[in-house]
């Protein structure tokens, strides 16, 4: 199967973390990331991230690059963290300006979307959450989201908002958490351009099955929109290399997204913090997502079937090894 492949602009940039702020390799510029970006095969959509790589100056300049770069614009991701005046929330905020500055921003993201064709937008409410008990008026907080997801759904009903989900940081806790929550979210919100982006990390982290994960999606309302791609060890967001550490769970991942007829990007948010060579992480991710891609349709289908409906665990076993090595 032919799987659309993006990455998010960070992937190819210098990544930091609480103890080496300056980062572990040296800055780079947009051009330069863009200019790793081309080298790698199979690479067709770039996504940006507002106040990381676009702001209100330069956003037409940079979505510009990237079409010249000869990348589609794949996914448009709002300025509503990368700000401290966000610390204390977004969209659930107790102080009402930064509720509408928060919806202002998600819409000034859709507006670029809209005017490239791109038409996608994926809010992250990661400061949306709590730190200590009695911190936060949980009702009141989803009703928050919910009202504002419908008004920007509503500010532009082409535009898709795929709302991504995490379990914690930079919050302690983040009330959008994981894949059953935001479901319940979205179909509260009840508007056919909102669903979900999964970041399959994330999910990782709150110790879902990536495979439930996306028939879940389907089965509650077919709202998985995009998905973004890396592995961990689950204690922590390493965003590390896709299907590098959960092997035979993506192989599970890719059936399902394949009988659940996901046709969306397929988009890399690997942190490469310590490897130096951004493009080999980039391929390497790409390579192992076609590795995996050819197990997975290795699997004979009425095979499949058949073990889903005896549930032996061993005959599970033997198939998906015999699929991944033959």
């Amino acid at each position: 199967m032919n799987r659309k492949y993006a990455a998010v602009a960070v992937l190819f940039g210098s990544t930091a973390d609480r103890y080496v702020l300056q980062g572990y390799t040296p800055q780079r510029t947009f051009d330069q990331m863009l200019a790793d970006a081309q080298k790698v095969d199979g690479l067709t959509g770039i996504e940006v991230i507002g106040g990381w790589h676009i702001n209100d100056d330069n956003q037409n300049e940079v979505v510009q690059k990237i079409h010249e770069a000869g990348f589609e614009l794949a996914c448009v991701i709002p300025e509503i963290w990368a700000n401290p005046k966000w610390g204390w929330g977004t969209f659930a905020s107790t102080d009402s300006g930064i509720r509408h500055d928060a919806k202002e921003r998600v819409k000034v993201a859709m507006d670029l979307a809209a005017s490239t064709g791109c038409n996608h937008v994926s809010p992250w409410f990661g400061h949306d959450g709590w730190d200590y008990v009695f911190q936060m008026d949980y009702v009141q907080a989803y009703d928050w989201i919910i009202e504002g997801l419908i008004e920007c759904a509503d500010h532009n009903p082409n535009v898709k908002i795929s709302v991504e989900f995490k379990p914690k940081e930079p919050r302690m806790h983040i009330l959008v958490s994981n894949t059953a929550k935001t479901l319940l979210l979205i179909n509260e919100v009840n508007k056919p351009n909102v669903g979900v982006n999964l970041d399959v990390g994330h999910a990782n982290m709150g110790y879902e099955t990536l495979a439930e994960c996306v028939a879940l999606l389907k089965r509650f309302g077919d709202k998985l929109i995009h998905l973004h791609l890396n592995d961990n060890y689950r204690y922590w967001d390493d965003d590390m290399v896709p299907g590098s550490v959960h092997t035979l769970e993506w192989i599970e991942f890719f059936y399902w997204l394949d009988k659940t007829g996901y046709n969306g990007w397929y988009s890399l948010d690997v942190f490469a913090y310590r490897e130096k060579d951004k493009v080999a992480a980039a391929r390497e991710s790409i390579a192992w997502l076609e590795a995996l891609s050819k197990a997975s349709e290795r699997l004979d289908h009425e095979e499949v079937a058949d073990v889903l409906q005896s549930g032996d665990a061993m005959k599970a076993q033997a198939m998906v090894r015999e699929a991944l090595f033959g």
